[in-house]
């Protein structure tokens, strides 16, 4: 069982929106701790939510329409505030942490971490505010091959 699984997901051909996508594929690179997974997605779908049940502490990266451009922000994930959701093809971190619970009994701690982004567009690099927000995370998050940042710092 995982302890930590990071969760980096947005399309990679759309300027910021590969935010998520790129910090996890740089965090695989230098991680190197048997206790944390690992996972790339285009978009959250209701199959992350078996290997969620299994980890202590899932962690969602993610780009943000809104906000100053480069804002790294953390918060907590409510699975509580899920409600009722019903699955179609996207699915929040929040939902999929409550369905975690009920379907497979386990009930992870989640983190959001995401940055606000300032081009959408077509494309595949990221803005110059989220290039270095990206690498303020890996930074902070990364000391010797091992994920540093708490959890709910």
């Amino acid at each position: 069982m995982a302890r930590v699984l990071i969760i980096g997901y947005g399309n990679p051909l759309r300027g910021d929106d590969a935010f998520g996508w790129l910090a996890a594929q740089r965090l695989r690179e230098l991680l190197h701790d048997s206790d944390i997974e690992i996972l790339t997605v285009q978009q959250l779908t209701p199959e992350l939510m078996e290997p969620i049940s299994r980890s202590s502490t899932t962690i969602f990266l993610d780009a943000a329409a809104t906000g100053d451009p480069g804002h790294l922000s953390v918060t907590p994930v409510d699975s509580t505030a899920a409600g009722t959701a019903s699955f179609t093809h996207f699915a929040t971190p929040d939902a999929l942490l409550a369905g975690a619970r009920a379907l497979y009994g386990g009930a992870p701690e989640g983190l959001m971490i995401s940055v606000a982004g300032a081009d959408f567009s077509l494309g595949a690099e990221l803005s110059e505010p989220v290039l270095r927000a990206t690498e303020e995370l890996i930074s902070l998050a990364v000391r010797d091959g091992c994920w540093v940042l708490p959890p709910f710092a």
